[in-house]
């Protein structure tokens, strides 16, 4: 298993290398999410089905497999749609202000720790997929619901945000309908939680490697809430929108879906 996740983790370093290049030739750093979401579900099917004995994969690993490639597909899809004709994500385009004639080797750099990051992720698929406990059983089934869940429910939030956005009457103001009424950024939560599932199928009492399929959901969760997601997507939000936002910020669960302030008084 060690040669296969080394094998993973190189091989996810050439995809984000292969973003980079991308991005400087169009002169967009939004395609690189669209990169690691494949790069990920793909790394993670590989993870669990590449065989390591003889025979055919488990069911188990199949199911880790399929709920990798699915969650992949639709983020990454996602993203694939909304980049085009769009100006270059906030995030994105602050760093290369901010760096300036260093963006493109600082951008490499961050490109080649988004890897690092994926692999880690990657590790929870590993780990998931290849519990030795025989058949599937209720953690299975748990598992593969959270996901699924967790999957429906960002789709519900980045439609509800995209259709906020098209309509010109909101230009200016702040998402604050459906899921986005009750957490400020709920797309972050259901990502989140999609992780939560890979600790489940990978539960056996007897099997002590299974632990590690933990560190998926926590460390997404450190990378969404504290470092890469809401961070500076909420600075430049509060540059852009101002009082507006801070309206929210104080009525409106960062991350946690909970009810409106108001509505819990």
């Amino acid at each position: 298993m060690i040669l296969l996740f080394a094998i993973v983790t190189f091989g996810l370093a050439f995809v984000m290398a292969a973003a980079w290049a991308v991005q400087r030739q169009l002169h967009n750093a939004g395609w690189v999410d669209a990169f690691w979401s494949f790069g990920t579900g793909i790394g993670g099917a590989i993870c669990a089905l590449y065989p390591l004995a003889a025979g055919p994969p488990t069911a188990r690993q199949v199911v880790v497999g399929l709920l990798v490639l699915g969650w992949s597909a639709r983020l990454g899809l996602h993203i694939v749609v909304r980049t085009p004709g769009r100006p270059e994500d906030v995030r994105y385009a602050q760093f290369r202000k901010t760096w300036g004639d260093g963006f493109e080797p600082r951008m490499f750099g961050m490109l080649m720790i988004q890897a690092v990051a994926a692999a880690l992720l990657d590790l929870s698929v590993l780990v998931a997929a290849r519990n030795p406990a025989p058949g599937l059983g209720w953690h299975d089934l748990l598992g593969g619901a959270v996901l699924v869940l967790s999957v429906a429910g960002e789709a519900v939030a980045d439609r509800q945000m995209h259709r906020f956005r098209s309509d010109p009457a909101n230009r200016g103001k702040v998402c604050d309908r459906g899921l986005w009424a009750w957490s400020r950024h709920p797309n972050y939560f259901f990502e989140t939680l999609g992780w939560v599932a890979y600790p489940l199928l990978a539960f056996d009492p007897d099997w002590a490697w299974g632990w590690l399929a933990v560190s998926g959901p926590i460390f997404m969760y450190w990378l969404l809430a504290h470092v890469s997601g809401i961070p500076p997507l909420e600075r430049e939000m509060l540059r852009s929108r101002g009082d507006l936002f801070r309206a929210y910020q104080a009525r409106v669960s960062a991350f946690f879906p909970m009810p409106p302030r108001e509505a819990r008084r």
